[in-house]
């Protein structure tokens, strides 16, 4: 039951990756957290590091998931090249420093940083005023700017494994973006936090033992194959609708989809 399980998810997960920008970290991380505690003693190495897999997990997942959704957008023609690039070498370096931090974090204590961040994006998207409407002009970040956003939302989408996407489309949406172009740049700009995080988590783990078959690192390697798998399947569903959602009603679901993964992780775990 569990692969069919993680496969639905990855599915859900697909789906929000295309239309959203997010998926992967958010609904990986919750569920596989959930899993990985319910299969394993909490005493057992794997129970102790149920967080740290999880992150890492996903940031594996998210390689794949992110090529995919980036190729999807980049053919349909709502990516803007000239707003990623500035942002990718700092991403790319702040997630080396966030991936290496997890490691020698406490599971539990992940969790709630996790859960912190969460509920910070929510509360800023719904009070602070530019994310529910779209701007006048889009206005792109210099140099200087991109790299210093760059760092923290790499450290931070690598610690917690989520990719990132809670702090590049508000950042883009307030800079004038449309939710289309904006959650269609989050892709690419999850995929230098994605292969920088799952350098560190495949080779660094921070118990220096293996977890037992079937994990490189801390990557559960069958669990990232059935959620690449439902990723796949879910784009391929989600595809026709992508430019096809109001403005609006796209940044709203956006931020509803964020309660819900909040409310998955605060009813998951000790």
């Amino acid at each position: 039951m569990l692969y069919p399980l993680l496969g639905a998810f990855g599915l859900c997960a697909g789906i929000t990756t295309l239309l959203f920008g997010f998926g992967g970290g958010f609904f990986a991380v919750p569920l596989l957290y959930a899993l990985l505690l319910a299969n394993h003693e909490a005493s057992s190495l794997v129970g102790q590091q149920a967080m740290q897999v999880a992150v890492a997990t996903s940031s594996a997942v998210m390689i794949v998931s992110s090529a995919l959704a980036t190729w999807r957008h980049h053919r349909a023609g709502s990516l803007r090249w000239g707003l990623v690039r500035p942002l990718a070498p700092g991403i790319a370096l702040g997630a080396l420093l966030g991936a290496f931090a997890a490691l020698h974090l406490d599971s539990t204590w992940l969790r709630w940083v996790f859960v912190a961040y969460l509920v910070a994006s929510l509360l800023d998207g719904w009070l602070r005023p530019g994310f529910l409407h779209e701007g006048a002009r889009l206005r792109p970040l210099g140099r200087a700017g991109a790299t210093l956003a760059g760092l923290p939302i790499g450290a931070l989408a690598a610690l917690l494994g989520v990719g990132g996407s809670v702090m590049t489309v508000p950042l883009m949406r307030r800079r004038g973006a449309s939710m289309l172009s904006a959650t269609a740049m989050a892709n690419p700009l999850s995929l230098p936090m994605a292969l920088a995080a799952t350098l560190v988590y495949a080779v660094l783990p921070a118990s220096g033992r293996g977890l037992g078959d079937g994990y490189l690192g801390f990557i559960d390697l069958p669990a990232a194959a059935a959620l690449v798998l439902g990723a796949w399947l879910g784009m391929r569903l989600a595809a026709p609708l992508v430019g096809r959602i109001a403005d609006g009603l796209h940044a709203r679901a956006y931020l509803v989809l964020l309660g819900i993964v909040l409310l998955t992780m605060l009813l998951v775990g000790p």
